[in-house]
């Protein structure tokens, strides 16, 4: 992650002012007061997962306020994925009050107010989800605002060490980013809805969990150029009735699915420069495309421009679409 702001070297009478000023503008607007000013201490980091925003901050005891003139401001298409790193934050926000410990997880909604304490040597990821690819996958989710994710129950020990592996390594996963940050969202979707408490139109567990193996089928099989919804279907055991009324939920089939999948593997080749060498020809039949007039008019209608003139765009060059010969 890259360190945007640090009180190492500013003024002691100057750390914390400094620190607000970048906080509110990397992480959200609030108010906030330490416990001292001129002990203050405090790093804010940041980085990208494709859609996924990451923020770290480790800081000094201190109180947070994001009241309702703040929430009235805040983007309305974000929510924030809370992991404690270290010490212990207090949160409140709707009436609920949750204590997270280190590894613990909770959801808040910067739309709504809420208020917190660090206590000293804090340390906290802030993991800003887009709100709508969050919510396609388990409908509303203010039942789950503010529930404490304990790290220590099954499931949610798994995504609390996932959450916490992203800081080191987000910005050596291009191309696959894309990829690590739908399964991020698909495991966080599993864990809240294993949690429960949510109302409306969200998937049941079951339902959910039949949407995530869909998914994780296609893509263990997607080199394969004879997979078909059938075989996905059945490798999920299910039919493939159920499993195209599943994914009608985001818009899409099994047929689809797979088409969708296999070309944004082949996009993100494309922009790969350590796979420059390939051609066009080869990146597409391993991932099983099998014509290239139908691969080519497929690409472009998904991404504005042919495959070549993607690649060219990412300073690589194009090639003719060919068979790889020795």
């Amino acid at each position: 992650m890259k360190t945007i702001f640090s009180t190492v070297g500013v003024r002691r009478q100057d750390r914390f002012d400094s620190w607000h000023a970048a906080a509110r503008q990397h992480v959200v607007d609030h108010d906030a007061r330490p416990d001292c000013r001129l002990s203050f201490e405090a790093k804010l980091c940041s980085a990208a997962l494709d859609a996924l925003d990451l923020i770290s901050f480790e800081c000094s005891s201190m109180t947070i306020s994001h009241t309702s003139r703040h929430a009235a401001q805040a983007p309305g298409d974000e929510l924030f994925v809370c992991r404690q790193l270290a010490g212990t934050l207090l949160l409140e926000q709707g009436c609920l009050d949750v204590a997270l410990r280190s590894g613990d997880i909770a959801l808040l909604d910067p739309r709504l107010p809420y208020s917190g304490r660090f206590s000293p040597g804090s340390s906290l990821l802030v993991v800003k989800v887009p709100r709508r690819r969050l919510e396609a996958r388990i409908g509303r989710t203010g039942s789950m605002i503010a529930r404490c994710i304990r790290s220590e129950q099954g499931l949610n020990g798994f995504l609390s060490e996932f959450l916490a592996l992203l800081p080191s390594h987000a910005e050596r996963l291009d191309p696959t980013a894309a990829m690590i940050a739908e399964q991020a969202l698909d495991l966080l979707a599993v864990t809240l809805a294993k949690a429960g408490g949510a109302s409306g139109r969200r998937l049941s567990s079951a339902r959910l969990l039949v949407l995530i193996r869909l998914r994780s089928a296609v893509d263990v099989k997607l080199t394969d150029p004879a997979l078909s919804p059938a075989a996905v279907a059945a490798a999920v055991g299910v039919s493939l009735r159920y499993a195209n009324a599943v994914l009608a939920g985001e818009n899409t089939s099994v047929a689809r699915l797979i088409q969708t999948r296999r070309l944004e593997r082949c996009r993100q080749a494309l922009a790969d420069s350590s796979q420059a060498h390939r051609l066009i020809s080869d990146i597409a039949y391993s991932w099983g495309f099998s014509d290239m007039t139908h691969f080519g008019r497929r690409f472009k209608a998904a991404y504005g421009m042919l495959p070549t003139e993607y690649r060219k765009t990412h300073g690589l060059s194009p090639d003719k679409f060919a068979m790889k010969t020795a």
